[in-house]
């Protein structure tokens, strides 16, 4: 949980150097929710460097996007991996 922990710590630093108000980084990182996903928007504060908060709500739903298509080919690849496995026993039978 450390990590996770970190990444809100950093997050809320990136966007109140930014000069955004903390609460917009509470609140981002909320809708972020992951570690992983809060590592992606500081890295695209701190690189980007936004001037509006509509900017970084537009990196926020990219991100969320791509977590959601890495999700699905993460279940894709489960079920077919699956399917794999049956195919694999009916003919051992």
């Amino acid at each position: 949980m450390a990590g996770k922990d970190d990444a809100y710590d950093e997050l809320l630093e990136a966007v109140v150097e930014l000069g955004f108000p903390v609460e917009f980084g509470a609140a981002l990182a909320a809708g972020l929710g992951g570690e992983w996903s809060m590592r992606r928007m500081i890295g695209y504060l701190r690189g980007a460097r936004p001037r509006t908060m509509e900017q970084v709500a537009d990196e926020l739903v990219a991100i969320l996007d791509q977590r959601q298509a890495i999700v699905e080919h993460k279940l894709s690849e489960r079920a077919q991996e699956s399917v794999t496995r049956f195919y694999n026993r009916e003919r051992e039978d």
